[in-house]
């Protein structure tokens, strides 16, 4: 089943206990972030206030309030490149402050554990949710797994989160 637009929204906010996102890909397009990435790219930082206005950082907040957790793991290969910089200063950090626990398995100095090439959000250690990508990275759509077996999911957390550093730890802006 897709989910797109509320439908993602309601189904993302039903989780009860935990969120996991596994990221693999180098560079995302996104094309509400343009704008921002321009702004990155010419040496501005992200304007603190956007911590208190930017809806997905209040959702993060207001999930993190009620005791449920999300937390994700990006796996990479530095050095980075100027997508991830602006994906770390830009979101992570932010991301971070708002409460939610990001990692980093940099494949550079950890070998791969045997994740898969494929992102995805895990809900609950019962809900899969397949994310696609274009080649150029541009989200084709997300896919809820239903009837799967969400066991190999969960080991796949599982290794990521054992083999990751915290992002605070891993990237210190300049």
């Amino acid at each position: 089943m897709r989910l797109e637009g509320d439908a993602w929204r309601e189904f993302f906010d039903s989780f009860q206990h935990e969120a996991f996102r596994l990221e693999t890909l180098p560079s995302y397009t996104v094309p509400e972030e343009e704008q921002e990435l321009r702004q990155f790219l010419a040496g501005q930082t992200r304007p603190s206030e956007e911590l208190h206005t930017d809806s997905y950082l209040l959702r993060v907040r207001n999930h993190i309030e009620s005791g449920r957790r999300i937390h994700r793991v990006h796996t990479l290969t530095s050095p980075l490149g100027d997508h991830l910089r602006f994906q770390f200063e830009w979101g992570y950090a932010f991301s971070v402050q708002a409460g939610e626990e990001v990692n980093i398995l940099d494949f550079t100095t950890t070998p791969d554990p045997g994740l898969p090439r494929q992102d995805f959000w895990l809900f609950d250690d019962t809900h899969v949710v397949l994310m696609h990508y274009a080649a150029d990275g541009t989200q084709t759509g997300r896919e809820l797994l239903e009837g799967a077996d969400p066991a190999p999911y969960v080991a796949y957390k599982n290794l990521a989160l054992e083999h990751a550093v915290p992002f605070t730890e891993y990237y210190k802006a300049d």
